[in-house]
């Protein structure tokens, strides 16, 4: 098994590529295993080097002691989110306990924090270059933030910690995934409950009822599906059972998530205190531009009372709306997408719908790909002589301007039931020094968008590509990254850093400039009409209140639940409790947010879902700098490049932003963007 192991071996072909083909999930063990094998004899070897600790025998070293485990764990975590079949999930609980154990092991290390404390304190900045002083100073904290300073009765208790942590997670995410996959049908007989939703998720829903062995009723997949009968199902009972199916994910039930997501917020509390800091907030932001969480909720209160004012006018106009056109006296949770969408339809004349036909999938990839030429030279050319994970997945070369070779893209935008719900980006391969030689990254573009129908290709709507773009600008980030240090590349910035080039880039679809280069008509080839484009611009800030409101919501909720541990007893109280002065539409008993709120308790943005308000302050300032200059202006694309994409953390992120803006970010860029200056 561990000679013929193709997770332990290189691939010859041109780009070393993983061979998805020959892995079965009994390879991951054994590779694991044999690779913290592998680690721990590096580890020793630094430990017991003769020489005095320097940067080259302890720091570097150390930097690339654990690589061949670094990649068979990434591979693995691959298959959790996009092809976790029930061998694969089944191997979550001893990965982590595996994973956890290595990690514990090495920052709990006392010789080797020792020599690395000694290269750290002896360091002379006029001695090294700025990457390699960075990477002196982030080892040493990461060794410190995990428990190398604690007394050995703390470090106990530290590996205890990390180790519960380690297995609830990845239950409460797979309590999300099962339960996803539970309730993901929902069934319609009546042909009156269809009739105002959009054709193609109609004929999909025909079509996997077909498959079903009930070619007269429509099943509709809600993890596609859910915003689509939320904003068009003219049946307020099916849109009421569908809201309250979707929310109630894990309050109760066979996959209840409470237990587990008190258990990490107990246990996340105490190894930040444990660590010397108060809260988990504390010690989460001791590393993120933000700095403290005084500034969280400054951000949030700064933004809290704009959205709020704006969202209760947009809840005031559509009350009255549906008053008036539909004798409608209540406006309850599951009525807003719908008259939402029934008054912008009417007072602005205007359906999304009708972009669907200029948003064929295929062509929105090229118009992400022009972009990227466009600002940055890069050329994707599709190949088809590597190995790919799912039959849908389309893998790309990327080339410079110069025909240098850049990495792979990994195109994964269709749903399927082995994979999780969202969008993400994920690094196969980080760029950067590996085995003595720097590697070029390999990258994944994961989405669930509305897929082909027998009589029409994927149609998109403007919400997807909106999503396309944003884990494009993802990455664009892991591709155009050029560290020497892996650990310093890609997304290995700070989280609050992380989603700049993301939702930047979604920016340029809303330019006619560049809806011009991809938006044509599936059938015709015609572009979309500039009224079209127009209509979608003066949109731009449509129910702007009520979206802003939901994020700061959610991170509001993110932060009661990291800002100190509470021995909450129900969730739903607790949860209306922090939103008691900042919430419109009135609570759905039986519904929470916390419970499928995987962000928090299965990703990494615990005590960090303020990172996308932040995002949007500084993509919203500095999108402005390209609206000064021209949205293809060369300089100001090659200092976005050269200052933020390219330089990982080999800089402060402030830093970097000051470098490429001219000055720190303000805020008042994104409250004339939302429309709520």
């Amino acid at each position: 098994m561990i000679e013929n192991n193709p997770l332990l071996q290189d691939n010859f072909d041109k780009y070393n590529s993983i061979p998805f083909k020959l892995i079965k999930s009994e390879h991951f063990i054994p590779a694991l295993k044999l690779a913290i094998k592998e680690a721990e004899n590096n580890i020793h070897s630094i430990c017991n080097e003769m020489d005095k600790a320097n940067f080259q025998n302890t720091i570097v070293a150390f930097e690339n002691a654990s690589d061949k485990f670094e990649h068979v764990e990434t591979i693995y975590y691959h298959y959790f989110a996009s092809i976790a079949n029930d061998s694969i999930k089944a191997l979550i609980e001893d990965i982590s306990t595996l994973s956890t154990k290595l990690f514990n092991d090495i920052f709990l290390n006392t010789k080797l924090f020792n020599r690395i404390k000694f290269v750290y304190d002896s360091r002379n900045q006029k001695d090294y270059v700025n990457s390699d002083l960075r990477l002196i100073e982030e080892t040493y904290s990461s060794f410190i933030r995990h428990g190398a300073n604690l007394t050995d009765e703390n470090k106990k208790k530290y590996r205890q910690i990390t180790q519960e942590l380690s297995l609830l997670s990845p239950k409460y995410s797979n309590n999300v995934l099962n339960a996803t996959n539970k309730i993901n049908e929902y069934w319609i007989s009546n042909e009156k409950d269809i009739k105002e939703l959009p054709f193609n998720a109609v004929e999909a829903a025909k079509l996997y009822a077909k498959d079903k062995k009930r070619p007269e009723e429509w099943c509709f997949t809600l993890d596609t599906n859910i915003g689509i009968l939320l904003k068009s199902c003219g049946s307020r009972r099916v849109r009421e059972e569908v809201y309250r199916k979707f929310g109630s994910k894990c309050n109760g039930g066979e996959f209840d998530n409470f237990k587990n997501l008190k258990l990490i917020s107990k246990l996340r509390d105490d190894k930040a205190k444990l660590l010397g800091y108060d809260t988990h907030a504390d010690y989460v932001l001791d590393r993120r531009m933000a700095k403290c969480k005084q500034n969280v909720y400054k951000l949030i209160d700064d933004l809290m009372i704009p959205s709020y004012n704006a969202a209760k006018d947009e809840y005031r106009i559509l009350k009255k709306y549906a008053q008036e056109r539909y004798s409608n006296d209540d406006l309850e949770p599951w009525d807003l997408l719908f008259y939402s969408d029934k008054y912008r339809k009417d007072i602005f004349d205007f359906d999304e719908e009708i972009l669907r036909p200029y948003f064929k999938s295929e062509n929105v990839i090229n118009g992400v790909f022009e972009v990227a030429r466009r600002l940055y030279g890069l050329h994707f050319t599709k190949l088809n002589n590597v190995d790919i994970f799912d039959q849908d997945v389309k893998v790309y070369e990327v080339n410079d301007i110069k025909n240098n070779y850049i990495g792979l893209l990994y195109e994964d935008i269709y749903p399927r039931p082995t994979k999780r719900g969202g969008a993400w980006m994920n690094q196969l391969r980080s760029q950067g020094l590996n085995n003595e030689k720097i590697q070029e990254p390999h990258v994944t573009f994961n989405c669930n968008l509305t897929k082909s129908t027998k009589s029409k290709p994927s149609l998109l709507s403007l919400s997807e590509v909106r999503t396309i773009f944003h884990e494009f600008g993802h990455c664009l980030h892991g591709l155009l990254t050029n560290v020497k240090y892996k650990s310093q590349g890609g997304m290995h910035v700070y989280w609050d850093f992380v989603e700049l080039p993301s939702q930047i880039f979604e920016n340029w679809l809303m330019e006619e400039e560049v809806l011009n280069i991809f938006a044509k008509h599936f059938e015709t080839g015609e572009c979309i009409p500039k009224q079209y484009i127009d209509k979608i611009n003066d949109l731009k800030t449509y129910m702007s209140g009520t979206n802003s409101l939901r994020q700061l919501q959610l991170c509001k909720i993110d932060m009661a639940w990291h800002d100190g541990y509470k021995n909450v007893k129900n969730i739903e109280e607790f949860e209306n409790k922090i939103l008691d002065n900042c919430k419109i539409l009135r609570h759905v008993k039986g519904n929470s947010v916390s419970s499928s709120f995987s962000h928090i308790f299965s990703g990494g943005y615990s005590a960090g879902y303020y990172s996308y308000k932040w995002a949007e302050l500084l993509e919203a300032d500095a999108f402005e700098k390209f609206k000064e200059d021209g949205i293809f202006n060369k300089k100001t694309a090659t200092s976005f490049k050269d200052n933020i994409l390219s330089m990982g953390n080999k800089e402060h992120p402030m830093n970097l932003y000051i470098k490429f803006r001219g000055r720190e970010p303000k805020v008042d860029a994104l409250l004339k963007k939302s429309g709520l200056s």
